[in-house]
């Protein structure tokens, strides 16, 4: 039986053993995927055992998109990202090795989510809140559907600026400051915890925006339902989530299993 991983820090909330185990059944694959809770120090050897044939395949989530990156043979990645979320190996017929590959499903994710929303983002003013390992990926995406402005507030400011280098028409806002917006995104894990909150001064903010949060467990952040309740739109990360695993699933197994009511359900239990 073949064996796949997420890892991650914390890992409890995540879905992809649901997700993944149902395609596996589906498709009448022997294989299991599991959630793994790990430490910097144990990447190596969970990299090792790909190399070695124990593990076929590993999801990344935070903190550990970029830590990742050094342990592996090849990233491909755009050069401005510097984010990994799914690993595999490619054999060498001749030398017997495996070579371990990085690659970024979370593009395809958030890229797929936004058109599904029908939701312009061409004109319009983008507020990103955090600087982790999502983010790079979801500017690279903004970018391309030519907003007016992104900015991006970060709790720790050397992140933020970090990724200004990487993408330099970003304006950087203090943590804490809240300036007018058309969409706002949350990147950060804020949310994860029932009693998380973001520093957002909502009574600046009005009705008719887009509240989009990164997060899909829970349904509804905090940071969703106050959206909701000024009378502004909200979508959480199920979609984009769906279909980052849907392009690592095609990735590892050849295969692109459908995204139906069954799937949404699936998440929703």
């Amino acid at each position: 039986m073949k064996k796949y991983l997420v890892i991650g820090n914390p890992i409890d909330h995540s879905l992809s053993p649901r997700l993944h185990n149902y395609w596996f059944r589906e498709n009448n694959i022997d294989a299991i995927y599991e959630k793994k809770q790990i430490k910097e120090i144990d990447i190596k050897r969970i990299i090792s055992d790909i190399r070695n044939n124990k593990i076929e395949g590993i999801n990344v989530t935070v903190p550990f998109k970029k830590s990742v990156i050094p342990f592996l043979d090849r990233a491909e990645i755009p050069e401005n990202i510097q984010s990994v979320n799914t690993i595999y190996s490619e054999k060498n017929n001749i030398t017997g090795l495996n070579k371990i590959i990085g690659t970024n499903t979370d593009i395809v994710g958030f890229k797929y989510a936004l058109e599904h929303t029908k939701f312009s983002i061409k004109g319009k003013k983008i507020f990103i809140l955090g600087a982790g390992g999502v983010t790079p990926s979801i500017i690279y995406v903004l970018q391309e559907m030519e907003p007016s402005i992104i900015m991006l507030s970060n709790r720790t400011k050397e992140k933020a600026e970090n990724l200004k280098k990487l993408f330099p028409q970003l304006e950087l806002i203090e943590w804490g400051d809240t300036e007018n917006f058309d969409m706002i995104i949350n990147t950060t894990s804020l949310g994860l915890k029932e009693n998380d909150k973001l520093p957002v001064n909502y009574d600046r903010i009005g009705s008719g925006k887009f509240f989009y949060d990164v997060i899909y467990n829970p349904i509804e952040t905090n940071f969703l339902k106050i959206g909701k309740s000024l009378g502004n739109i909200t979508l959480n990360g199920k979609l984009m989530f769906i279909y980052q695993a849907l392009s690592a699933f095609n990735i590892w197994h050849g295969l692109e299993p459908d995204v139906d009511e069954n799937i949404i359900k699936l998440l929703d239990q």
